[in-house]
């Protein structure tokens, strides 16, 4: 009796910083005010084993009042053993809300559109047996366009999204040299109130195909009074994240300064026979405030970071 299983990894990056910024797969979270934002984070994933994920993310947006309209531009590079990803792209959000109020609600619908090209370094395979048949030894390319498509609700106290990522590929079937469709819902409620503390919790689902991910979040931000009319000051957080593959990670974070914030997080994977070296990740996130990005002239001192 003979029996086969295909099965596939990742398609869409897998980072657990993804919680301070959704745009790699949600266009329609680039729609922050006040500020030109610049957000980086890198994953290496599975440290130890030759050709383990290896992820970069780089993005920058900016919100321009008049037009209630956001745009940005991203960069995603993912390698994956002999496999290479890179993913440009540019993003529109369009921004509504009844109230000039930075805490009123507001909906936004976003749209990415970009190129994804995929390739394959066959000539480094290096197998047991060399005389394989179903070995390509080529060098494999593929360039297809690709879009996303995200809506994000917000409210004082809460974030409702829904999205979808690679339009193209909905009704195409799984091959290794495409990208696939994947679908997104998520909810986080968030407490600012406090002059010592922000909270954040979030819940996520990640549905691809027949697979669909769940991922918790749990994150706390201390703060420092300053007596002053600006409020008081993000200090650093301490988190975690739990999804359903059976991965807990650990989520640190630190303002340099208002507009400067760095984080860390580390993964650990309690499944059986797999690599226990774990996953480091880093993030970078960098707040320019600017007059064309601002709904609020009256309104003074810092804004609190998004979860």
């Amino acid at each position: 009796m003979i029996c086969g299983q295909t099965t596939f990894a990742q398609s869409d990056i897998s980072m657990t910083t993804q919680w301070n910024n959704r745009a790699s797969y949600n266009p329609a979270s680039i729609s922050r005010t006040e500020y030109l934002y610049l957000f980086g984070n890198a994953r290496r994933q599975w440290v130890g084993i030759d050709g383990a994920p290896t992820v970069v993310n780089i993005q920058a947006s900016e919100y321009v009042a008049d037009l209630n309209s956001a745009f940005g531009i991203s960069m995603i590079s993912d390698n994956i053993g002999l496999t290479s990803v890179l993913n440009p792209s540019l993003s529109y959000a369009y921004r509504i809300s009844p109230n000039v109020d930075l805490d009123s609600w507001s909906l936004s619908f976003g749209l990415s559109a970009g190129v994804f090209y995929r390739s394959i370094n066959g000539s480094q395979y290096d197998p047991t047996d060399g005389t394989d048949p179903s070995i390509n030894y080529t060098n494999q390319t593929s360039t297809s366009p690709d879009a996303n498509f995200g809506m994000e609700l917000q409210t004082r106290n809460f974030i409702f999204g829904l999205s979808s990522t690679h339009l193209f590929a909905i009704n195409k079937s799984y091959a290794i040299l495409q990208n696939t469709n994947n679908r997104y819902g998520y909810a986080i409620y968030k407490y600012t109130n406090s002059d010592y503390y922000n909270l954040s919790f979030g819940l996520q689902f990640n549905n691809r195909n027949n697979l669909t991910v769940v991922q918790g979040s749990a994150m706390i931000r201390f703060k420092q009074p300053t007596g002053l009319y600006e409020g008081p000051r993000e200090l650093f957080d301490v988190g975690l994240n739990y999804t359903s593959s059976k991965q807990l990670a650990l989520l640190l974070g630190m303002n340099i300064n208002k507009d400067f914030r760095i984080g860390y997080a580390y993964e650990y994977s309690f499944q059986l026979n797999t690599n226990q070296s774990g996953t480091h990740e880093i993030m970078l996130e960098y707040r320019i405030p600017m007059k064309i990005s601002s709904i609020c002239e009256s309104c003074k001192g810092s804004k609190d970071w998004y979860f």
